[in-house]
């Protein structure tokens, strides 16, 4: 008899625990996302995606959602969403690639955005236990008939974009005084096999200033530069690791003494990695040629009033857009044949990288030796000149950096979202 009594208690018990852990709430996805390529609207997100938890400790979640963007041909964005499994899910990962329209609003961009995070997040919550919760849809909206996927589109201006603009600008106080128009027109063919464009930009700057010494005698100081340019390109593809093109241009800018500046410059790049996949990763070498042809508003440094120079350049650019963060890279160099001294060499790089789930460290310079600038006028240039910036005045270098660190700590979690006085 006790052995019955043990045997149903034992029963009992386990039919008991089974029960508690059936009806225990099912833990709910822990989502982290990175948007350090490119800008995200977090306060739409969180609210559109209600039926997971948001962390701000990229190590602590399920899934880290790494999103990069980058330009198409047609002026929209390419979006890559890579969607890396963690700690439970660490092997479950996916990408995602949506392309958005170029006249789409940033409405539209977000929300498209939005979409294809709910698709790539679905598996997830599914394994997660929320499955419940996830409305799907699969249908055209007002009922349009499915075209074929397979279906090649038609393009009928052949892949060929044109943009045109003006645009003003204006300030003024009772001592200064600053104006600016231009206007730009370009045309940009962008396929996987070539790159060409015509484009053109001119610029009128007008200062003035208001100035009086101490004895109360006024002066006016009127400061007009002008900058055209006009900029022919064409790359051409040859592989997945391989390119080759030109460019020509045409330019005139009376801030650095250019009367009329000609340009033809060829040259080849090969990417250690495939173009392909420029959304994480590229290190690209390229090596060039070029020809310019200067005339001179007034007489140069080295007493030129025009010249033909030949010279060749090379750079190295390498970036890495991973989960862990961001890694930059470039180098520039150019001189010119006829003295190796006239050179220019440029490098910059930058980091932000998250060391723990809440540190992180961030880091950008950039430094440029220059030793080209002949076309700079002979004549020196007094006070007045360099303060209201009439002309461009010889520098042989100059450097910028800008670097933190940050830590946070305390709660993991931020679902909520509140716009007061924002």
């Amino acid at each position: 008899m006790r052995k019955l009594v043990a045997v149903f208690t034992l029963l009992l018990l386990s039919l008991l625990l089974k029960a508690q852990v059936n009806h225990q709430p099912q833990q709910r996805l822990k989502v982290f996302i990175d948007c350090s390529n490119t800008g995200c609207d977090y306060t739409f997100i969180k609210t559109e995606i209600n039926i997971i938890d948001f962390f701000l400790d990229n190590q602590a979640a399920d899934v880290h959602v790494l999103i990069t963007e980058q330009s198409t041909g047609s002026g929209g964005s390419q979006y890559q969403l890579i969607f890396f499994g963690q700690n439970r899910f660490k092997n479950l990962s996916d990408t995602l690639h949506f392309n958005t329209d170029p006249n789409a609003t940033d409405f539209e961009e977000r929300d498209l955005l939005v979409k294809y995070i709910k698709l790539g997040l679905t598996p997830y919550i599914i394994k997660a236990g929320g499955g419940n919760d996830i409305a799907i849809e699969m249908k055209k909206a007002g009922g349009k008939k499915q075209d074929s996927i397979n279906a090649v589109t038609k393009d009928p201006w052949n892949y060929w974009v044109f943009r045109v603009g003006a645009n003003g600008h204006l300030s003024q106080d009772e001592i200064y005084k600053s104006s600016r128009v231009s206007s730009n027109l370009a045309a940009n063919r962008v396929t996987e096999e070539l790159k060409v464009g015509f484009e053109t930009y001119g610029s009128i700057y007008t200062d003035s200033y208001n100035l009086e010494d101490s004895s109360g005698n006024k002066e006016k100081i009127v400061n007009k530069n002008k900058d055209y340019n006009f900029q022919h390109y064409l790359i051409k593809s040859i592989d997945d690791h391989w390119s080759y093109g030109y460019e020509a241009a045409l330019s005139r800018n009376s801030f650095s003494n250019n009367k009329l500046r000609a340009l033809f410059r060829t040259g080849i790049e090969y990417d250690i990695f495939p173009y392909k996949q420029v959304n994480t990763k590229f290190f690209t070498l390229s090596y060039t040629l070029d020809v310019r042809r200067n005339t001179y508003y007034d007489t140069t440094l080295y007493y030129k009033l025009e010249e033909t120079l030949f010279g060749h350049g090379a750079e190295a650019n390498i970036s890495f857009n991973q989960k862990w963060g961001t890694i930059e890279f470039g180098m520039e160099y150019h001189n010119y044949f006829h003295d190796w001294k006239y050179l220019n060499l440029n490098v910059n790089g930058g980091v932000d990288i998250r060391i723990t789930g809440g540190l992180s460290f961030n880091f950008y310079a950039y430094a440029e030796l220059s030793r080209d600038q002949i076309y700079l006028l002979k004549a020196k240039a007094d006070a007045t000149v360099v303060l209201t910036r009439q002309r461009q005045i010889a520098s042989a270098y100059n450097f910028f950096t800008q670097f933190g660190l940050s830590y946070r700590f305390g709660s993991k979690l931020n679902n909520f979202v509140n716009p007061r006085f924002d």
